[in-house]
C-alpha cells in the first residue's frame, strides 16, 4: 500500500520535479512552535519533513543538531509528546513526516508498541542512523505486522559500495545518501568521490535517491541534478530558524526559494543532457 512518502515521490517523478526535505528538531522552539513550523513548511510546498526525536547521544549529528537536541530535552520533550504533536497536526496537515531517531528510544518504548503508535498518529517513515541493515530484522518484522506502519528509510554512505545492493533490497520511500564522511553540518564538504558514489547508488536503486549532509542552498547540489532525485537540509535549516527566532515566514521563504532553485537546476541539467 502506497503511503504519503511514496505518493509524493511518485508525483514528483511524474512531473520531473526534485524533492526537498528539511530536518527540524522536535520540541523547538517549543512543542506549539514545532506544530506551527510543520504546518508552515507544508504550506510552502515542502515535500517531506524529517522530524528529529531528541536523544542524549545523537552520534550521527554535528554540534548544531546536538545542541538543538540537548535544548529540546531540557524543555521536556519526549517521544510521547512528539507523538501527541504529530497526531494533532494530522487533523489538518498531510505532509509526509519521517522520524529521525536513534534505536535506543524505540527499544525503551517497546518495538511493537512504537510501530503501532506511529501507525495510529500518522508517522510515515523512520530514519535510524545507528541501526545497520544486519540488525533491522526485529523492527522490520514489527513494521510488517502493522497496517499503515511507517516505512524504514535506508541510509548509505561513500564506504557502503559493496553493501549497496544488499542495503537497498526491498527498500521503500527513498534512499538517504550521506554525501560526506563524519557528522552532519559540514558545509558542503562532500566526499571526494561523491559523484561516482551517487551514480552507483542511482544505478542500484529502484526508488528515489536523496542527497544529504552539508547542504545549504540549491546551488550546493547543482552539479548532481542528473543523478539525484532530491536533497535534505538539516543543520542549515536549524541555524536559519535559530537566527530568525523560528519565524514562520522565514521558513516559508527558504522552502519556496530552495524549491525554485531545485527546479531551475533540474531544467538546466536536463537541457545540458540533451545537447
Amino acid at each position: 500500500m502506497e503511503n504519503r512518502i511514496e505518493k509524493r515521490m511518485r508525483e514528483l517523478q511524474q512531473t520531473g520535479g526534485k524533492a526537498f526535505i528539511t530536518y527540524m528538531t522536535a520540541g523547538l522552539p517549543d512543542m506549539e512552535g514545532t506544530k506551527a513550523l510543520i504546518r508552515a513548511e507544508a504550506e510552502a510546498g515542502i515535500d517531506v519533513i524529517e522530524l528529529g526525536i531528541p536523544f542524549s547521544d545523537p552520534t550521527a549529528d554535528g554540534p548544531v543538531i546536538q545542541d538543538a537536541s540537548y535544548r529540546s530535552i531540557c524543555k521536556g520533550t519526549n517521544l510521547k509528546k512528539v507523538f501527541d504533536a504529530v497526531e494533532e497536526v494530522r487533523r489538518d496537515c498531510q505532509v509526509p513526516i519521517v522520524y529521525m531517531m536513534y534505536y535506543n528510544t524505540i527499544l525503551h518504548y517497546g518495538v511493537g508498541a512504537f510501530v503501532e503508535k506511529c501507525a495510529a498518529v500518522g508517522v510515515d517513515g523512520l530514519i535510524i542512523p545507528d541501526l545497520p541493515k544486519e540488525e533491522q530484522q526485529e523492527l522490520s518484522d514489527a513494521l510488517a505486522r502493522v497496517e499503515n506502519a511507517p516505512i524504514l528509510i535506508q541510509l548509505v554512505a561513500p564506504v557502503s559500495a559493496d553493501r549497496i545492493p544488499m542495503i537497498l533490497e526491498n527498500a521503500r520511500g527513498f534512499v538517504y545518501c550521506v554525501s560526506s564522511m563524519g557528522v552532519t553540518g559540514q558545509a558542503a564538504d562532500f566526499h571526494k568521490n561523491v559523484r561516482a558514489y551517487l551514480e552507483n547508488v542511482k544505478a542500484a536503486s529502484k526508488i528515489p535517491v536523496m542527497m544529504g549532509f552539508g547542504i545549504r542552498t540549491a546551488d550546493d547540489v547543482d552539479g548532481f541534478m542528473d543523478t539525484i532525485d532530491g536533497c535534505i537540509v538539516g543543520t542549515h535549516f536549524i541555524e536559519l530558524m535559530e537566527d530568525s527566532d523560528y519565524n514562520l515566514e522565514t521558513a516559508k521563504e527558504y522552502v519556496r526559494n530552495f524549491k525554485e532553485g531545485l527546479a531551475k537546476a533540474a531544467e538546466i541539467g536536463y537541457a545540458n543532457i540533451k545537447r
